[in-house]
């Protein structure tokens, strides 16, 4: 494939490595420095396959709405930027041009979402168990709680019945109480943690270094080339592993 890398960060620089190594090009790069660039991909010269977004939530709908516009499906993977998820994914529609974002490319990662799913739903038949989701990350990260963060909390609030939304360090009956922590140099930790008096359940989840987002946001846009339509991360998921994850 002929990749675009828009946001060329760590995250950015790790796909960049990991493009090439799987025998893909990476005919642009997209910064702060040349953001003008962006408009000149829809130049039939330029021969993109497809754009690999990792930029900052601010300029995430404007990234890709532009790509799509231009006939360049997108892989997003910034986070924060939720309000207009559903404007992007119309104008995905109505451009037929694929896109696909992901709160997290990670493949670990999208076993634990599975997991989280299949333990949410047995727990909402008993009311032995609080339960409370805390993650770990580097301190330039932006968005907080982490969009990770948010994919789990929006999965047990989408199977456990007495919890109506959930909130940053919540001490309310109902809420689901997310913790998020800033340090140095973590690429980062989930947990969702589930205790009772008797006892304690987690799941807990730990990237090493960011190569395996990386890997995950190559592997998804292997998956999208050629494709139209709005896809998530569980349609590769269970493409790679011929398997279907929970809905």
């Amino acid at each position: 494939m002929k990749i675009v890398l828009i946001g060329y960060g760590k995250m950015g620089k790790e796909i960049h490595q990991i493009a090439l190594r799987r025998g893909h090009e990476v005919v642009k790069i997209i910064d702060q420095n040349n953001k003008k660039e962006l408009y000149d991909l829809g130049n039939k010269s330029s021969k993109v396959d497809i754009a690999i977004e990792f930029s900052q939530p601010s300029e995430a709908r404007v990234n890709i709405a532009n790509c799509l516009k231009m006939d360049i499906p997108v892989v997003s993977g910034t986070t924060g930027w939720n309000e207009d998820m559903e404007d992007i994914k119309s104008l995905s529609h109505k451009t037929n041009v694929g896109f696909l974002h992901a709160s997290n490319f990670s493949l670990g990662m999208n076993l634990v979402f599975a997991v989280n799913q299949i333990l949410a739903k047995m727990m909402n038949n008993t009311d032995a168990y609080s339960v409370r989701i805390s993650e770990t990350h580097h301190t330039q990260k932006l968005d907080k709680p982490s969009g990770t963060a948010v994919t789990l909390a929006e999965q047990i609030l989408n199977n456990i019945d007495n919890l109506s939304s959930w909130e940053l360090d919540s001490q309310k009956d109902g809420v689901l109480s997310v913790e998020a922590i800033r340090k140095e140099d973590t690429p980062g930790i989930h947990s969702v943690i589930y205790e009772s008096e008797f006892d304690e359940i987690e799941i807990f989840h730990s990237a090493k270094n960011r190569k395996g987002f990386a890997l995950g946001s190559i592997i998804a846009a292997e998956f999208l080339h050629g494709k139209s339509g709005v896809y998530e991360m569980k349609d590769v998921m269970n493409a790679l592993l011929g398997m279907a994850t929970p809905e």
